[in-house]
């Protein structure tokens, strides 16, 4: 091995390190790969920052804005509608949504999609008296599944059409991925819906909505200011030592009125009762400098907490959202965002440890009160997804046409080779914007913008892994390994490789270093590199083992009260049902 070929080696292998370690942030540590590559002299400097120019990277930004501009028109909601009447026969229900998911991640962000229907299955799940996890994991892996079908389906397919475009001169086309991808993502579905989601134990206990996870008798206390209060007269906003203590007002109660969330300009008085979420420790503390009376008496319920002006809602963190690793505290909640966090659930279970000092995670369920008409735009803003069914967007049909029009417009042009699909798709972007389906500020708010600066980065340290030539020589050591092993049993090797690595880190950072050894071992083998591309494009994308590997499997953690064994459990057979059946596909189509 040459210089360059140590340099790559180690530099991938501590990139690997970190990102199966987790820390830093997967687009971090793209960037600390790219740097060390720049550095070590690998990547020619005036190329060391083209990767965030590069077609794949732009199409992955187009289709994220084009899928923003179809929710908003109402597609999503409306096919959720189409749904309804089947509530009523849950395996039935489950299926329809689970394929649903699937169909619209093939054709847009398939996060997006699944942050529309996941409120819905949370509502069916509710009314059937079911547990979520028995509906919220199959949604997930749909969801992923559907996004094998198309080229714009999922990143891992986008940068693999881009590579053969860069190394052969021709991309695969839009649908050159469907009769692998859509086999594996119809048999999928099947197995979720038949058998998978059977293999989930015990469904964790039968909890059927989050409402049972957040009962609010067990973590609010009301109590009432006496005449001889030390409070009488004052502002909310200078109750003692709140701002020290994990105290929170969450409503007033004066007479018959009842006040959700109060001004923190509000003079209390005698009389007054207040309805505090507070740490046992500082209550006590608190009732005793405040002069509070315990009042017992009145059942409390989430309608005492919540008004046409203040709502309360539940929310989970997505793996983007800027709360993830952070406290209420270092967050700003209360006074930065205008909302009070009453509650906070993790893999099922309420966390019962001092709230503002809690660090929350991905996955996190967030139970908050704050102003009906600036939620929605808090949440987006924080990166949490409303864990409730939104008014569905019927009765628009002129928008929901015009919507798809244009996208399918570009589907047609890229798919016809009439332009590339980076430029396709960005025109899509633009007309959305154009025709006002999303604003300036959604558009780029739809934009993931740490998935980007993973792309960029580390496409030029996948240029440098086959520039320096060790890319043919760690696909030739893996043919040398594998002897006189058949062209199908080193293609479901790669394809197993690239689903382990797609586990535990990124599934673009996975299709980008898996892409070029892939290339390699077919040539090594004197095969198609169709074949191995192909292999890496479905491996980088079928992340169903761990809740980190893909970002659907993050966001139903914490509302389907997962654990870590439960994706394995009903992951290892799907995985096993793909490789048995891809492989085949593969072997079939494209040798």
């Amino acid at each position: 091995m040459n210089y360059g070929q140590i340099a790559i080696t180690a530099i991938l292998a501590g990139t690997v390190v970190l990102f199966i370690w987790g820390r830093p942030r997967y687009d971090l540590v793209a960037l600390l790969a790219l740097l060390a590559t720049a550095i070590a002299g690998l990547v020619p400097a005036d190329r060391i920052f083209a990767g965030f120019g590069h077609p794949a990277v732009i199409t992955v930004v187009a289709v994220l804005i084009a899928s923003r501009g179809l929710r908003n028109a109402g597609v999503v909601d409306m096919i959720a509608g189409w749904l309804s009447p089947l509530i009523d026969r849950p395996q039935l229900h489950l299926a329809a949504l689970t394929a649903t998911v699937g169909f619209c991640s093939a054709f847009m962000n398939n996060v997006g999609a699944l942050a529309i229907l996941m409120p819905v299955a949370l509502e069916t799940a509710a009314k059937q008296q079911r547990s979520p996890a028995a509906m919220l994991m199959p949604l997930s892996f749909g969801a992923i599944l559907g996004g094998l079908s198309t080229m714009i389906g999922t990143p891992p397919n986008v940068i693999i059409a881009q590579y053969r475009a860069d190394v052969f001169a021709r991309p695969f086309e839009m649908f050159d991925f469907t009769p692998v991808g859509g086999i594996i993502a119809v048999l999928g579905v099947v197995y979720l819906v038949l058998f998978g989601w059977r293999l989930i134990p015990g469904q964790r206990q039968g909890q059927t909505s989050a409402n049972e996870i957040f009962q609010i008798r067990e973590y609010m206390t009301e109590g009432r200011l006496g005449e001889k209060s030390t409070l009488l007269g004052r502002s909310i906003a200078s109750l003692p030592d709140l701002e020290d203590l994990d105290v929170l007002v969450t409503a007033l109660i004066r007479g018959e009125e009842r006040r959700p969330a109060p001004s923190r300009r509000t003079k209390l008085r005698a009389g007054d009762i207040l309805v505090l979420r507070a740490d046992p420790t500082d209550l006590k503390t608190f009732m005793e400098v405040a002069g509070l009376e315990l009042v017992g008496d009145e059942e409390l319920s989430p309608e005492h907490l919540a008004s046409d002006d203040v709502a309360l809602i539940e929310a989970v963190i997505t793996a983007r959202s800027n709360l993830a690793g952070r406290s209420a505290r270092t967050a700003n909640l209360r006074n930065r965002h205008g909302l009070n966090l009453l509650a906070i659930a993790r893999q099922g279970q309420r966390v019962r440890a001092r709230l503002d000092r809690v660090v929350m995670r991905a996955g996190d369920v967030l139970l908050l009160q704050g102003a009906s008409g600036a939620m929605p735009d808090t949440l987006a803003r924080l990166g949490c997804l409303p864990l409730m069914r939104r008014d569905l967007r019927l009765g628009q049909n002129p928008r929901v046409l015009t919507g798809l029009g244009i996208f399918a417009a570009a589907l047609a042009a890229s798919g016809f080779g009439l332009l590339p699909a980076a430029v396709a798709l960005t025109a899509a972007a633009v007309a959305m914007v154009l025709f006002d389906f999303l604003s300036l500020r959604e558009m780029y708010d739809a934009i993931d913008w740490p998935v980007v600066v993973l792309l960029g980065a580390m496409i030029p340290v996948g240029g440098a892994l086959e520039s320096t030539g060790t890319a043919v020589l760690l696909a030739n050591g893996l043919v040398g390994l594998a002897g006189a092993l058949p062209v199908w049993a080193i293609l479901a090797f790669v394809l197993i490789l690239t689903m382990t690595l797609s586990d535990v880190m990124n599934n673009a950072a996975t299709a980008v270093v898996m892409a070029p050894i892939s290339v390699g071992i077919a040539q090594g083998l004197d095969s198609s590199p169709d074949a191995f591309l192909m292999a890496v494009a479905v491996g980088a994308s079928c992340a169903f083992l761990t809740p980190i590997g893909h970002q659907c499997n993050t966001l139903v953690l914490g509302p389907g009260g997962y654990r870590f064994s439960d994706y394995w459990r009903v992951g290892l057979p799907l995985e096993a049902l793909i490789v048995a059946v891809s492989v085949p596909l593969i072997m079939w189509i494209w040798i």
